[in-house]
């Protein structure tokens, strides 16, 4: 028997994902940000200022996006001066990911963005709770 679309998990998970990508969208939309954009920065600045600079490959794994896609959302951040590809000295066919400054200031500001998002969208179920359920989503083997 099939489930009305109120009484489906994966209907409502649909809509619920397009609902918080369209706040995510509006808050990010003044800093002329996507929202793959900010996470592809937002990973590069954390791992920059942990002392890593990371290749597009790694970038990619850390977020958790497709290598092409992320190179294609790297040229755009390039072209807007929030990230730089430096030569590998160890493999010159490799290039190292460097936040810019511009980058390094601008990342805080849309992290904090995204979070006001997300403390409003997962205000209903407790903080500890949505965690915990959308690691298991996210992560079914753990």
């Amino acid at each position: 028997m099939a489930l009305s679309p109120g009484d489906s998990p994966g209907f409502l998970l649909w809509h619920a994902t397009l609902r918080w990508q369209r706040d995510i969208a509006a808050a990010l939309s003044p800093m002329d940000l996507t929202h793959v954009q900010i996470v592809l920065l937002a990973c590069a600045w954390w791992l920059n200022t942990h002392g890593e600079h990371p290749n597009q490959q790694a970038l990619a794994r850390q977020a958790g996006t497709d290598v092409k896609m992320t190179s294609q959302v790297l040229r755009a951040l390039e072209a807007k001066g929030l990230i730089e590809r430096e030569v590998d000295p160890a493999d010159t066919r490799a290039k190292r990911l460097r936040v810019t400054s511009a980058g390094a200031e601008l990342a805080p500001r849309a992290i904090a963005a995204v979070e006001n998002v997300d403390a409003r969208f997962f205000q209903p179920v407790a903080h500890d709770d949505a965690v915990t359920m959308l690691s298991r989503l996210a992560n079914p083997e753990s």
